[in-house]
């Protein structure tokens, strides 16, 4: 009852009543009941809509109730136009219906839309990839495979995407990439761990853009990943509600719903998440000098519980909804512990035993994050012709605590105790304004300006105990409290044009100015930079007909250096093999070339893409000695510096294939060569000088087949199996990854409900498997950062179909399409 009434209430308020008529008219009730043409089922809390048939002003509305009965009070008599709606059926509508008394309709019969449901089963209810030429949207819609998963899930179903066992993203093997939340990027402090806890079902598509224009922004060697969130738009009251559960722990429940009437549409997501993730990592090293062989085996469980939560309202500030404006608060909160325990076999070169040594890494770790965000956009009445305001303002925070306890196995000697403690602070603006005017024929003018204002510090500490009865004192060469200030300005303008019908050319001219503030506060070491850059873009596409393209596109990009790339202080999960960032590296430069072709058949879509990478001072990964033993044993450093080049030459194919009507077919592969030119310099542990060059010549390729049908009863059943080949590096190889996932679902609760089960690595084979060469030590690593893991949901839609799509939000207008932010 109480959810009939609520719904009934937000509904009412999309009528306002029109001017009263004088006293003396009669008032009239109209009655009547809404049901399924076919089943004759009453559909339930219908919306009817009346309007005045000379004037179109609303005068009244409402809801059928749950047996599909109506009764509508009409102020006067009249002449109305009566519209009937629900999700997934026709509009039904009477036009010119002469009210003069009290009046019974009878039957309203609502016809569902079966004469498009094959295409909306195509774009609504399976995972689709629509391929333009300047950008892959990736609709999540129903992907079995995402269910009770997070973004990072999602990102690696996608074409062209790969995630490690980090979390790192690359596009096209290029981890220069720049990750965009709704258009704006994300405000995490660290974002692969934020895209590892928002869940997937908060997602409606994911834009893979591989050659930005001036309008976005320069940040992104390698392209922009942008993840727009569901806003729905259907009227009325509706959503969807999905429980999960897996193996290991993988419990959640989610919930996306939304109001919507004539004047505001309210929408929010709510989720919960308790999951473990336990990895496995393995490290056979030999240090030639200290003469040792070491053993390293990790076994880790992440516990992490989360509530994310969006709350959003778009208000319609004029009849024709030319003027909108969106407001909405985001909120996450993340929390758990990870238990790590390294167990360290050593022995000398020609493997006679030592010791064994244990480490117990035990952290607690909690996050927190909230973003306001505002969207004002306006369209004049020329077609094309808008202005739009952005505005995002949100502070993070991560707080981590480790205790770490080393001891001998065979004896229970004590060799270690010790404490980090990290906390992390981020407060993040941005302001954008965008404005697109057309003029002329065939002529498009756009400016714009933005401004990034991002200020976090690091507050790292680690304290041990010398012996087991010591008092816990500082290590002086971890504890260190760190500033990162980066303000970016940028003005950009395009002007587009298009020639005979066929030829569009689209050229534009950023301007950035960044000023970094990079700071040791313990150490008084302050560093500023400030510098500006100019990236250009260049953009051709000639259209043969309606089915086949060619473009060729230009950019310049940078990707500045950021989160543990330049923190010098390490996580100091191990004491003698280390990750450090470096202060002083400086950004990168990319000059960005793609040569694309698109054909489309009725069966088939293809792309083909050949592209082009020349950068500059790109990162690249050394890994070193620092100088020191540690029990006779040389610290391992990788850290990362700038190398002079490093340029990628690369050929990409996407098809989408649709074999029979039961049978879709997604396939993507893509072949680069890299190439790197650069040397690095280092003192060993003997305190010589080592002059390693990282000149060499590689390449490497990678598929991805996604496959789905539907099986009798209704049953779908979706493979998607991915490889990534071996590639060569400067210190050494990467071996080959082959995976596969398997997911099933079906229909249940005549179709408001959908039941899905998914395995994700089925042959438990997703490693990270490394051999590294350096002068005096050799290592061989796997790392799985999770093992296979079995997931069941339950989804349920209330007031929508299964095959509902939803309107495209206005508050996206400017990111979808054209891609305008």
């Amino acid at each position: 009852m109480l959810f009939k009434k609520t719904t009934f209430l937000l509904l009412f308020l999309v009528a306002t009543t029109s001017a009263f008529s004088q006293a003396s008219l009669k008032k009239v009730i109209l009655t009547g009941k809404i049901i399924d043409k076919e089943t004759t089922v009453p559909v339930e809390f219908s919306i009817i809509t009346i309007t005045k048939s000379d004037t179109k002003q609303i005068v009244n509305g409402g809801t059928a109730d749950a047996d599909g009965n109506f009764s509508i009070e009409l102020k006067t008599s009249g002449n109305y136009d009566i519209k009937f709606e629900f999700p997934g059926y026709k509009t039904q509508e009477k036009l010119n219906q002469t009210i003069a008394e009290d009046t019974n309709l009878g039957n309203i019969l609502l016809e569902t839309e079966s004469n498009q449901i094959e295409t909306v089963v195509i774009r609504g209810e399976k995972t689709t990839v629509d391929i333009k030429l300047d950008k892959k949207v990736y609709n999540v819609g129903q992907d079995l495979m995402v269910k009770g998963g997070t973004v990072s899930d999602v990102l690696d179903n996608i074409p062209s995407v790969a995630v490690d066992v980090e979390g790192n993203v690359s596009l096209r093997g290029n981890e220069s990439v720049r990750i965009l939340i709704d258009g704006k990027p994300s405000t995490a402090i660290n974002v692969a761990d934020a895209l590892r806890m928002l869940p997937a079902d908060a997602i409606d598509k994911v834009e893979v853009i591989t050659n930005p224009s001036a309008r976005y922004d320069a940040e992104g060697g390698g392209g922009i990943i942008n993840i727009i969130l569901k806003k729905g738009k259907n009227k009325g009251l509706n959503g969807t509600i999905i429980a999960t559960a897996g193996d290991p722990r993988n419990n959640g429940i989610s919930a996306n719903i939304n109001s919507k009437t004539e004047n505001y549409n309210l929408f929010t997501t709510i989720s919960y998440n308790d999951r473990n993730n336990p990895g496995i990592t393995k490290i056979d090293q030999e240090n030639l000098l200290a003469n040792t062989y070491i053993e390293e085996r990790r076994n880790v469980d992440r516990y992490r519980k989360g509530t994310n939560a969006n709350f959003g309202m778009e208000i319609y500030l004029n009849k024709d909804k030319s003027a909108t404006w969106t407001n909405s608060i985001n909120y996450r909160n993340n929390g758990g512990n990870t238990d790590e325990d390294v167990v360290f076999r050593n022995f000398t070169l020609n493997r006679n035993f030592i010791n064994t040594r244990f480490r117990d890494n035990i952290t607690d770790n909690n996050s927190e994050a909230i973003e306001f965000t505002s969207n004002f956009i306006k369209k004049f009445k020329k077609d094309g012709h808008k202005l739009t305001f952005d505005a995002s303002i949100s502070l993070n925070k991560d707080d981590e605590f480790s205790n770490i306890f080393g001891s001998i196995l065979e004896t229970g000697m004590f060799v270690s105790d010790e404490k980090t403690t990290k906390i992390d602070r981020q407060n993040r603006n941005l302001f954008q304004l965008d404005y697109v005017l057309p003029f002329g024929k065939n002529m498009q003018f756009e400016a714009g300006y933005r401004g990034s204002y991002t200020n976090s510090t690091s507050d790292y500490e680690v304290l041990e105990k010398i012996t087991q009865n010591d008092p816990y004192t500082n290590i002086p060469g971890f504890t260190n409290n760190f500033e990162y200030i980066e303000n970016v300005s940028a003005v950009y303008t395009q002007l587009g044009t298009k020639f005979f019908e066929k030829l569009s050319v689209l050229a534009g001219l950023r301007l950035e100015n960044t000023n970094l503030e990079i700071n040791q506060l313990l150490t008084n070491d302050f560093n500023t930079r400030n510098y500006n850059n100019l990236f250009p873009s260049m953009f051709i596409t000639y259209e043969f007909n309606d089915d086949t393209s060619f473009s060729l596109n230009y950019s310049k990009r940078i990707t500045r250096p950021r989160d543990r790339f330049i923190n010098p202080f390490s996580s100091y999960t191990s004491n003698i093999n280390l990750f450090e960032g470096n202060p002083t590296l400086n950004p990168a430069f990319t000059d960005a070339f793609d040569i694309g072709y698109l054909k489309k058949w009725d069966k088939l879509t293809l792309s083909t893409s050949a592209y082009l990478n020349l950068t500059s001072d790109s990162f690249q990964i050394v890994r070193k000695e620092r100088g020191d033993l540690i029990n006779g044993i040389p610290v391992i450093i990788n850290t990362p510096f700038n190398l002079g080049e490093d340029n990628r030459y690369g050929v990409e194919v996407t098809a989408n294939y649709t074999l029979k009507k039961w049978w879709r077919l997604n396939s993507n592969v893509n072949y680069f060569y890299n190439e790197t030119k650069g040397d690095y310099q280092f003192t060993d542990s003997n305190n010589n000088l080592v002059n390693q060059n990282f000149d060499f010549k590689s390449s490497t390729w990678s598929a991805r087949l996604t496959s789905k049908i539907t099986l009798p009863y209704k049953i779908d059943w979706q493979t998607n199996a991915n490889y990534n080949a071996g590639q060569r590096t400067a210190q050494g190889k990467t071996k080959g990854i082959a995976a596969m996932n398997l997911a099933f679902s079906k229909d249940v609760l005549k179709d408001k409900g959908t039941v899905a089960v998914n395995v994700n690595d089925v042959f438990n084979s997703r490693k990270r498997i490394q051999d590294l060469q350096l002068p005096t030590v050799n290592s061989y690593s796997e790392m799985q950062w999770r093992v296979r893991a079995i997931t069941v949901s339950f989804t349920y839609r209330f007031n929508k179909l299964k095959t509902d799509r939803d309107q495209k939000p206005k508050m996206q207008d400017q990111q979808e399409g054209g891609g305008e932010f």
